[in-house]
Formats: structure tokens, C-alpha cells, sequence
């Protein structure tokens, strides 16, 4: 790895090669760029925030002019595409020991040329996904990370810096301080420098993960040998700290006095945490601060101490993202003019660093740079997002179908099948850009960065919260993004598109030769045979490329006979004899033959039976998925060929909108808040969610206040036989809230 020196400049170039190991560059992203900043420099670490904007490539498609130039060709696309640059707006939060404050900031002077201001706000759109957690000392692992409640409040937040401050929140802008302690982290540095001689915090931390605090502890079993089971105390509990120290005749070693020392500054903190929130009558305590740092025995210890003393009626909760609170406030300050309503903000996986392993014997590499700097990235997501009002209780809904943290066999598989996948996912982003000379070297880069993104989760499958399917994906999208390959299917989506809107006609004047039950039934063939065009499936990308003849209807062969692995076929038929939907919402998923011979004949099917139509597609693109921007291109070629669907659109029984996502997969908590308001407007009764991504790895439990179906076709050979089944077996789940 480079020295920072090595890109720096003059004085503060040298401070840099002394100090610090990583490259400027991928400490302070984007800093020449910054428009606000603020800087909180506690005891013992300094937390900055800043705001910047960030420029990247995006992948745009814009219809041929057929009444111009462009209608004298027969284009063979419906569509061109052009990559254009975007600003985007990104927070980055940089947090590191006192240590290096002094090159740092040279390195800030040096670099913040950019005058400009903006007032922003940071707290729009709800709170980070798998942010809090539990630590239970006896799991595997210990992190149990809680779904974001839509209302949290009132709660207790204890915050662990130098000193211990308290304070009671009770709504987004209603809190206030309660109380606090000298007796922080600040206090356990100070002594254990003073015992042990170890002046950094992390190596202390070491120290006291192989300590045995019982060796200078007084426990209640020294002091009451075997009677103390007949007061009910554990021999174990700690009677007095250090209190062997004062009577015995020995040397103590450094690990034993550190582990004694952080028992006793945790303890003591997870009490009088325990004993404000008792007095205030609060239920949950999260406790953020530089102090905590991952470390379990810290979150350990306070964990038993708030169950010992309030009888297990206070929840301890952790933060992913502690020792940033201060560095927000002071970013937050003077910044009410912005309206935080208008978007949301999204971690951006490939720019933070994640919670480090538990073991300082894990990735010592990885540790040992996080004990110098930790890294938070936030990309500003242009709409607010917000739960589908459809939910049964968003509460409790969970997207994610495995934990793969939990789930130790289908983690090494899955993390060994996105491992396995990366070549190819390399070919086919130098191929989306065939023009560019650096193409090849920006694809490497994305390689080795999303490789070793697998090898932290491999030792740390907590690092970004709960490790799902969906999150390897979208962390592989980010990498994706981070190297400027913004659509890497983009000419596949374009030639299949094209492809299929001249089969359109065919397919629908086929489909009315049928009568009805026939129909019917041949919609949802059509609609699952489409949706085996899934180029992030290797066991379908495999045949897509081996043969460029590969089709709707040898899609159609490939499916499973029925009975399907998981068949609601026939309840659904008998809900369509009976009166029609009111309002249909489909989340469609692939482009191509998925979208316009699977979905778009559904679609006027219901259309033709009186059924209104919400069309919903991904923001930004995903794998091949289809786009907001392509479908409405789509949408119209459809329209100018089948009377159905252009009646339809103009008279807005069938609109077009986005999800707000750019995931192959989807989250009914994060939401575009335009879409949200449409579903409650034309009061929808049926939701169909459609895809492996959608509908099998995320929501496949998900309960909705309204009838949903949810289809899928198997194109994993391992999840196949894991559900039962085998390679393209059919999930058709149709299911009716109870009354």
C-alpha cells in the first residue's frame, strides 16, 4: 500500500509519511470538493463531516425523434443510450485519534480550496438501515441488528466520549440533557496509559481481550467462598474492583489490569445508563461514543450490567456507525433553513469502513488501519423514501428472506458464488464501454475492491449490518458505480428491448385467441417464462451467451410442470372470476422479454377487466432490470402498436412510476415517497412483486393489508434444492390478508 507522502505536497506531505498509512485520497474523498464542514474534536478522538459533491458517470436513453432526421431509419433499437456526467451530493464522516490531528489538518488546509457554502440538513429520510444493534454474548455471531422501527421514540441515548453524557429524546426535535459522568473513556485511557504504559486506545482494547480481570478483581466468592449461593448472588459478579491489589504480594500483568479496568469504567456506565432510564421510564438505551468501538467486552459488560440491574426490563442498544454524534451536531448547526423532507440518504458501501471484527486476531491488516481512521459515506437520494402504506406492520417488517449472518452454510455459498461471478462482471463492464481507454484498468480496480469487500464479510459477516443476498448486491452495485461504470447491461437491455417489441404483437394476438381460463393461465406462463431473463443468474447468462437464439418461448419449456414448487395457481384463477381489482401495483424486474412479453400482456389483461395500473421500475439501473426511463420509452412503442395500452395511459388507468431504488432486489420500507402517495390515491388492492431478487430473496414473507402474488422462476441451482426443488422451478404465491 502506497504512503500517504507519496501524494501529498510539501510540509504537509512529510507530516503524512510519518503518521499515517493510508493514501489521503481514500481518507478525504471528494475533499476539493467539500461545501460545508465541521470538525468535533473530543478528549481523545476528532470526528469530521463534511459535504461534497461528487461527480460520476450515468448511463441516459432517450427515444429516437421519429418525426425528425431519425424517422428515415429503421432503427433496430427503440432507444439510444448516452453516458453524461452528474453531481450527486455525498456527506462523508472521517473519524481518528488526537494523534494525527496535527497532519490532518494540514492536509484540510491544504486541500479545502473550494469557498462555496450550502446549508444541508442530514436527518431526512428516516435512519440508516441495520444501524442498532444487541450484542448477546452466547450467539453467532454476537450482533443482532434491529429493523428500523417508524417510531422510536421515547428513548435514552448515552453517549461515551471522553465523559459520559445523557440525554432523553422524545421526538426529532424535542430532547434534552439529563445527566452525564466524568467517568468515561477518556478516564479508561488515562488509567490504563498510567497502568500499563500503552498510550493508544485500540492497543489498550488488545490488552484487555486477553486479560483476566478475575486475577485482580475481589469476586463474591472470595469474600464468601460457597455461601454465597444462599444470599442468590453468582460467585462470579465482581464485589470489588481491583480490590486484590490491595492485599496480595504480586506483580499484575498489563492484560489483567486492563481487562479489570474496562470491566469497572462499563460497569459503572451501564448502571447509571440503567438507573436514568429506570427514573424516566424508558425502555431502551443506545449508547454511541468512540469508547464502545465494536469492542465486546465493552458492549458485554454493559449489556449485563443494564439486564443485572433493571431485571431485564432496559434493552441495551449499540450504533454501527458510534463516535459520530458530535461531529452531526456541529455539521447540523445553523443548517434549519434546508427542508430535509425533500430527499433521503443511502450508506454508500463502497466508501465506509464497517464494524470491525470482534478478534483483534481477525484481519489484523484491516484493524490496525480502522484503529487509525474509520470512514462513513452518505449519497444523498434525490426523493424521500418511505414505507409502502400497504404494509401490514412496518413495524416488524423485515425485507430480507435468509440472515446470512445467522446462516452460516448459505453465507460461504453465496459468498463464494458473487466471488466466483466477479470475473464476468469485469468482462461485461469493459464491454459497456468499448470507447474507453481506461475501461480495463477502472474494472481491475473495481475487482480488487469489491473482492476484498468479500474477504471482510468472509471474517466479519457484520460489517455493514445483516449480511443478506441484497446487500452483497447492492454493495457490488456501489463498487460498481464507484468506478464509473454506472449500466454496465446497458446495450444488453437496449438490443433485448428492441428485440422483443417486435415479437409484441405476435405474442398478444395469440393470447386472444385463447378463451379465458386458457388465457389466463398463458399470462402467467408468460409472465415466468419472461422472467427467466435474468443475466445475474450464472445458470442463465450461461445460455443467453452460448446461444443468441435462446427465446420466449424456449424460456417457456424451461419451466417447471406443474404442479410448481410452491402452486397458488388455482385460488388465483378463482379470484379472477370474481370481481375486478381496483388498483394493481407490479414491480417489475428484468428488461426485455421479462418486462414486454412477460409483464406489459398481464398488465392489459387487467387493464381490459377494469383494473387501474401502477407500473413501478427501478430509479437507477441494477444487473439488467429495467429502468423508469426505459419503461416509459417502452411504454410508448407499446402504446403506438396495441389500442389497450395507449387508451389506458392517456387516460391515466395506467401510470408509470419509480421505486426510488437502484437494487436488484427491493425494500417496501424505502419507498418513493410519490409512488407511496399514488398507492394510497387509487386506493390498490393488489400488489405483484415479480423476480428471484424481489420476490424469493427479499418479501418472500412479507404481509401486505391487501392481496399480494408474488412469482419467481429458481435459476439457482443451490437455492433450488435448499426450497425443495430444482433449476427453474416456479414459486407462484398468491395470498389474501386474513379478515
Amino acid at each position: 500500500m502506497a504512503e500517504c507522502g507519496a501524494s501529498g505536497s510539501g510540509s504537509s506531505g512529510d507530516s503524512f509519511d510519518k503518521s499515517i498509512t493510508l493514501p489521503p485520497d481514500e481518507i478525504f474523498r471528494n475533499l476539493e470538493n467539500a461545501k460545508r464542514f465541521a470538525i468535533d474534536i473530543g478528549g481523545s478522538l476528532t470526528k469530521l463531516a463534511y459535504y461534497s459533491t461528487v461527480q460520476h458517470k450515468v448511463a441516459k436513453v432517450r427515444s429516437f425523434d421519429h418525426s425528425g432526421k431519425d424517422a428515415e431509419q429503421d432503427h433496430e433499437s427503440p432507444y439510444e443510450i448516452s453516458v453524461q456526467e452528474e453531481v450527486t451530493a455525498r456527506l462523508h464522516f472521517v473519524k481518528f485519534e488526537n494523534t494525527y490531528i496535527e497532519a490532518c489538518l494540514d492536509f484540510i488546509k491544504d486541500h479545502l480550496v473550494n469557498t462555496e457554502t450550502k446549508v444541508i440538513q442530514a436527518t431526512g429520510g428516516g435512519n440508516i438501515p441495520q444501524e442498532a444493534f444487541v450484542y448477546q454474548k452466547d450467539s453467532d455471531p454476537e450482533f443482532r441488528f434491529q429493523t428500523n422501527h417508524p417510531n422510536i421514540f421515547p428513548y435514552l441515548l448515552v453517549n461515551i466520549g471522553s465523559g459520559v453524557s445523557i440525554v432523553k429524546v422524545e421526538t426529532e426535535d424535542r430532547f434534552e440533557w439529563i445527566g452525564g459522568s466524568s467517568i468515561g473513556g477518556g478516564t479508561f485511557w488515562g488509567l490504563g496509559a498510567l497502568l500499563t504504559k500503552t498510550k493508544k486506545f485500540d492497543e489498550l482494547l488488545h490488552l484487555a481481550s486477553r486479560g483476566q480481570h478475575a486475577n485482580v478483581d475481589m469476586l463474591v466468592q472470595d469474600i464468601y467462598g460457597g455461601a454465597h449461593q444462599t444470599l442468590g448472588l453468582s460467585g462470579s459478579l465482581i464485589a470489588s474492583s481491583f480490590g486484590k491489589s490491595a492485599t496480595a504480594d504480586q506483580e499484575f500483568s498489563q492484560e489483567d489490569m486492563a481487562k479489570s479496568l474496562l470491566h469497572m469504567i462499563s460497569n459503572d456506565i451501564g448502571q447509571l445508563a440503567c438507573l436514568y432510564a429506570r427514573l424516566h421510564h424508558l425502555d431502551r438505551v443506545y449508547f454511541g461514543g468512540f469508547f464502545i468501538r465494536g469492542h465486546p467486552v465493552t458492549m458485554r459488560t454493559i449489556t449485563y450490567s443494564i439486564n443485572f440491574f433493571s431485571k431485564g426490563e432496559v434493552q441495551a442498544l449499540f450504533l454501527r456507525h458510534e463516535g459520530y454524534l458530535g461531529a452531526i451536531g456541529a455539521f447540523l448547526k445553523g443548517a434549519e433553513q434546508d427542508n430535509p423532507n425533500q430527499y433521503s440518504w443511502g450508506e454508500n458501501y463502497a466508501g465506509s469502513s464497517g464494524l470491525m471484527s470482534s478478534s483483534p486476531d481477525v484481519c489484523p491488516a484491516q484493524r490496525t488501519r480502522s484503529g487509525t481512521f474509520d470512514l462513513l459515506e452518505m449519497d444523498r437520494l434525490e426523493r424521500p423514501l418511505v414505507n409502502l402504506p400497504l404494509l401490514l406492520d412496518p413495524s416488524s417488517y423485515v425485507p430480507d428472506t435468509v440472515d446470512l449472518t445467522d446462516d452460516a452454510l448459505a453465507r460461504k455459498y453465496w459468498l463464494s458464488c458473487f466471488e466466483e461471478a466477479l470475473d464476468g462482471v469485469v468482462k461485461r463492464a469493459v464491454a459497456s464501454q468499448p470507447g474507453s481507454v481506461d475501461a480495463a484498468e477502472r474494472a481491475q480496480k473495481f475487482r480488487q475492491k469489491y473482492w476484498n469487500k468479500l474477504q471482510t464479510l468472509r471474517q466479519q459477516p457484520f460489517a455493514y449490518g445483516t449480511l443478506t443476498v441484497r446487500s452483497l448486491l447492492d454493495t457490488r452495485e456501489h463498487c460498481l458505480n464507484e468506478f464509473n461504470f454506472p449500466d454496465p447491461y446497458s446495450k444488453v437491455k437496449q438490443k433485448e428491448n428492441g428485440a422483443a417489441l417486435k415479437c409484441f404483437q405476435k405474442v398478444v394476438c395469440a393470447l386472444d385467441t385463447l378463451d379465458w381460463e386458457e388465457r389466463q393461465l398463458a399470462l402467467v406462463q408468460g409472465l415466468l417464462a419472461g422472467n427467466v431473463f435474468d443475466w445475474g443468474a450464472k445458470a442463465v447468462s450461461e445460455v443467453l451467451e452460448s446461444d443468441p437464439q435462446f427465446g420466449f418461448e424456449e424460456a417457456k419449456r424451461k419451466l417447471e410442470e406443474r404442479p410448481w414448487l410452491v402452486d397458488c395457481y388455482n385460488k388465483w384463477l378463482q379470484r379472477l372470476k370474481g370481481p375486478p381489482h381496483k388498483c394493481a401495483l407490479i414491480f417489475a424486474d428484468n428488461s426485455g422479454v421479462d418486462v414486454i412479453l412477460g409483464v406489459f400482456p398481464f398488465v392489459r389483461e387487467l387493464l381490459s377487466r377494469g383494473t387501474e395500473v401502477i407500473l413501478a421500475c427501478n430509479s437507477g439501473p441494477a444487473l439488467n432490470d429495467v429502468t423508469y426511463s426505459e419503461s416509459l420509452i417502452v411504454a410508448e412503442r407499446i402504446a403506438a402498436m396495441d389500442p389497450v395500452v395507449h387508451s389506458a395511459l392517456r387516460e391515466e388507468r395506467l401510470l408509470l412510476v419509480q421505486t426510488g431504488s437502484s437494487s436488484p432486489c427491493l425494500d417496501l420500507s424505502r419507498l418513493d415517497k410519490g409512488l407511496a402517495v399514488l398507492v394510497r390515491e387509487r386506493s390498490t388492492d393488489l400488489v405483484v412483486i415479480e423476480g428471484m431478487g424481489r420476490a424469493v430473496h427479499t418479501n418472500y414473507y412479507a404481509a401486505l393489508h391487501c392481496e399480494s402474488l408474488k412469482l419467481a422462476v429458481i435459476k439457482n441451482s443451490w437455492l433450488a434444492e435448499r426450497l425443495g426443488g430444482r433449476l427453474f422451478s416456479v414459486i407462484f404465491k398468491y395470498e389474501v390478508p386474513a379478515q
